[in-house]
């Protein structure tokens, strides 16, 4: 109930301060437009793919499924040659 008040008066607001705004656009004003949009985009889907892999796990570990079982893993083999004289 409270949040639809506080959704009243916003709108409230919002009409009596509304008017006719005679102001000049710059066209760099797009650029960061597009720069915030892109922004929020990255962030937004950092945040999608983190919560998934993290759901991921936890239904693969109740499943009971381990994804590197079926990977070849080579050891890790250092051979120096000694120069021949």
């Amino acid at each position: 109930m409270k949040r639809l008040k506080y959704v009243g008066v916003s709108l409230c607001t919002a009409v009596m301060l509304m008017g006719t705004a005679h102001a000049y656009l710059d066209p760099s004003v797009m650029t960061y437009t597009i720069q915030v949009v892109a922004g929020v985009v990255v962030a937004v889907g950092a945040v999608a793919g983190i919560y998934w892999r993290k759901a991921k796990k936890k239904v693969q570990d109740k499943l009971g499924i381990d994804e590197n079982a079926k990977k070849s893993v080579e050891e890790d083999v250092i051979e120096i040659a000694e120069d021949e004289k």
